[in-house]
């Protein structure tokens, strides 16, 4: 077994600079979905990850599933380019990273019930109350999430921070999304997921992490 602190090939946490190409932009500036088996060159399952921050769940994920398609959002470019650079250099080619803003795209690119499971990993608090209107969970956009996911897909959320965690629930269950431990009940840890960056620290430190795994309904 590879000792705890070894650095699995294009998961490191080295700082990221910030690469001269946008990433993404010919599927960001789409008017209407995509075809998205000629995009991928093969057919499967589409999965979106909302704020795919330094890249690490996103990574991992699709080194592990490879027959997944993979569409990983992120806004702040360093991280959206950086994350597209590794996965190329891991030769994944079920990875597209967008640098973008997911409440301008999603609706554009998605068509309804087309997302087999949405991916949403510890998302900016917004700790100040006059920014809280800039988090991504609000009932509008979590109707529309619900709508663009298939019967029966998945909506993976993952936080850090309890009172977050709690709101978002509470919004994602108002919008129809299934909770099955019941309303309001976060799900214990897997071992099996993949975790992000940030939660592989949070493992390491102890530091608790609120998941819920909602469903909409079949």
């Amino acid at each position: 077994m590879a000792p705890a602190h070894e650095k699995r090939p294009g998961l490191d946490m080295a700082r990221p600079r910030l690469l001269p190409d946008p990433v993404g932009m010919h599927l960001a500036d789409l008017e209407a979905p995509p075809d998205w088996d000629a995009e991928f060159g093969f057919s499967g399952p589409l999965e979106l990850e909302i704020g795919s921050g330094a890249g690490g769940h996103a990574l991992e994920y699709c080194r592990r599933h490879p027959d997944v398609r993979y569409i990983a959002i992120e806004w702040r470019k360093k991280y959206a380019r950086d994350t597209q650079s590794r996965g190329e250099k891991m030769e994944l080619r079920n990875l597209r990273v967008l640098e973008a803003d997911a409440r301008l795209v999603v609706p554009r690119i998605f068509a309804s019930g087309s997302l087999d499971a949405i991916h949403l990993q510890f998302p900016d608090p917004w700790w100040k109350r006059a920014h809280l209107k800039r988090a991504v969970i609000q009932p509008d956009f979590a109707q529309l999430l619900l709508d663009r996911l298939k019967p029966g897909g998945l909506f993976d959320l993952r936080t850090d921070v309890e009172d977050r965690a709690h709101s978002m629930l509470a919004v994602l269950e108002d919008a129809g999304f299934v909770n099955p431990l019941g309303r309001g009940t976060f799900h214990p840890y897997d071992p099996e997921e993949a975790p992000s960056t940030r939660e592989r620290r949070y493992l390491t430190s102890g530091q608790p992490v609120y998941r819920a795994r909602l469903r909409k309904p079949a």
